[in-house]
């Protein structure tokens, strides 16, 4: 028995625009939860919404689908995803497959239909349906491979088989295990378009190493990407929302020629540093963003065609990579070379790497301030640090610009670090002595500043502390500075601060480090309440 949904009063026009469409998928599980989804993803500025039918338990298509189609007031995809191609339908394939001819009856703008079921699919289709001139529905064929991202002629041949086999629009998604493999979705996109053998194309990297792809996709050139409604709302792995690809990654104002600078580390996922950056491009008027990027090989990650190119035109370098980018980089400031650690890396004009620290400036700035030290006074002026104790807990790249910051400004540096090794060696390249945890944390080491620069504290294990309270208190400390600034005031900070020492937040030293690397990659001085408040709004 043949399913047909009662004729749309009009068919829904198709998505017009000459950027890429910001799609949100509505996952709710009865129809009248997706009606109210339909209108708060209209109203937050979807230009497509999916409609993740398989999501709706008992769902009455030839009843249902107008009903939802007529609601929304932008074009959707109508899309019952099976069980076996990561979706929630676990049925018969013929009532899901008339489900989908249902929607084009309906005037629906897009269905998506399974490659490994493209045969059946149209095999099934009404006869009044089977002539592709007849049909105002584009049919959208996708691929999605939830292991890991297939060599590039792997992924040319699925698009060549998602044509072959009736596709209006090619869609392919693939999870990404490194953020190196993201070059071939773009490799795929940028030889799919200039084919011009799909009316569009569309690739999505799943995962946090892919959302390179989805931040991305309007400079890549892909018909669509898609954004969660809300936090929380993901209908794939690595999405991030509809209102930060519109409003923080400014997907719709992206082109080709858009420049990018994003930040590197691993973990990634909890930095404010996209939150910071894109408000100052955006204010500066300039075509750029600045992504995350989960990067667990630097040399690779460097080295790939797509991060090595010239879209690339910076990257801050966060936990673990800082002395790794120092030896990766063909230039390198003398006060970065010095301390032995760098956390930006700029592209030049010939393709080489310029290595600078601003990390250091940053946090001994943000210690004198706490000290009722230099902020406001002429350059050149004595540095309160001058001839105190600063302890500095940990020996990594943050660690190794604070010893030496607080060299540079004569005080008397102490290192202590987990590993006992490199706290030696930390503090005999700064002129400094080292002491072990079990010193620090027994209560055997005195200071006057005591500086945490390990990761110790950060959101999510909020309820750790590099350094016991006790420790606090025995070592005479009277100022405590933490380069954790999310959360704002780590468990270190608010014990520091019951013990009466006054507190330097890593917040200071973030805002910052970050208006030096924004003057490096753009040129320009960015305004720093603006940087500021951008980070507090996101926390």
């Amino acid at each position: 028995m043949r399913v047909v949904a009662a004729a749309a009063a009009s068919p829904q026009a198709h998505f017009s625009g000459e950027s890429c469409a910001l799609t949100t998928s509505v996952i709710a599980p009865t129809v009248e939860e997706a009606l109210v989804e339909i209108v708060e993803a209209v109203e937050g500025g979807a230009d497509i919404v999916e409609l993740r039918v398989d999501f709706i338990d008992g769902l009455d298509a030839p009843v249902d689908l107008p009903k939802m189609l007529a609601a929304c007031a932008v074009p959707c995809i109508v899309t019952y995803r099976p069980t076996w191609e990561g979706g929630q339908y676990a049925g018969e394939e013929e009532p899901r497959l008339a489900a989908l001819w249902a929607a084009v009856d309906a005037g629906a703008a897009y269905v998506d239909c399974e490659l490994l079921a493209a045969e059946r699919f149209f095999a099934a289709a009404p006869e009044h349906l089977k002539d592709k001139s007849q049909r105002w529905s584009k049919i959208i064929l996708s691929s999605h491979n939830y292991e890991s991202v297939p060599d590039d002629d792997a992924l040319a041949e699925t698009h060549a088989r998602c044509v072959a086999a009736g596709a209006d629009i090619v869609k392919i998604a693939a999870m990404v295990q490194d953020i190196t493999h993201v070059a071939r979705l773009e490799k795929l996109l940028r030889d799919a378009n200039a084919s011009g053998t799909a009316e569009a194309t569309v690739v999505l990297g799943m995962g946090e190493a892919g959302q390179t792809s989805r931040l991305l996709a309007a400079k890549f050139g892909s018909f669509l990407t898609f954004g969660a409604l809300r936090a929380g709302a993901e209908s794939a792995p690595g999405q991030p929302t509809l209102k930060q690809l519109r409003e923080l990654y400014r997907v719709p104002e992206q082109s080709a020629g858009t420049k990018v600078m994003g930040v590197i580390g691993d973990p990634i996922a909890q930095s404010k540093s996209p939150a910071l950056h894109n408000p100052s491009l955006r204010a500066a008027g300039a075509d750029a963003v600045y992504v995350p990027l989960l990067v667990k090989d630097l040399d690779a990650f460097l080295a790939s065609p797509l991060y090595g190119g010239d879209d690339f035109v910076g990257f801050s370098v966060t936990i673990p990579h800082k002395e790794r980018a120092l030896a990766l980089c063909d230039d390198v400031d003398p006060v970065a070379a010095k301390i032995g650690a760098v956390n930006t890396l700029v592209k030049r004009k010939d393709g080489t790497l310029k290595g600078y620290n601003t990390d250091y400036a940053a946090a001994i700035g943000a210690i004198e301030r706490a000290m009722g030290g230099r902020a406001d006074e002429p350059t050149g002026s004595r540095s309160p640090l001058e001839g105190k104790t600063v302890v500095v807990v940990g020996a990594g790249g943050a660690g190794r610009g604070l010893a030496f910051g607080a060299a540079f400004e004569g005080a008397n540096v102490v290192v202590v670090n987990r590993g006992f090794e490199r706290a030696e060696a930390l503090a005999k390249a700064c002129g400094g002595v080292a002491r072990t945890m079990e010193d620090l944390a027994g209560g055997a080491v005195r200071g006057d500043v005591l500086a945490n620069t390990t990761s110790v504290g950060m959101v999510p294990d909020t309820d750790a502390t590099p350094v016991p309270k006790s420790a606090i208190e025995a070592g005479g400390f009277s100022v405590v500075f933490d380069a954790v600034y999310n959360p704002l005031e780590t468990k270190l900070l608010r014990e520091a601060k019951e013990c009466g020492c006054a507190q330097a937040s890593g917040l200071d030293m973030f805002v910052g480090q970050a208006a030096r690397q924004f003057s490096l990659f753009t040129g320009e001085e960015p305004a720093l309440d603006l940087m500021r408040a951008a980070v507090l709004d996101s926390m």
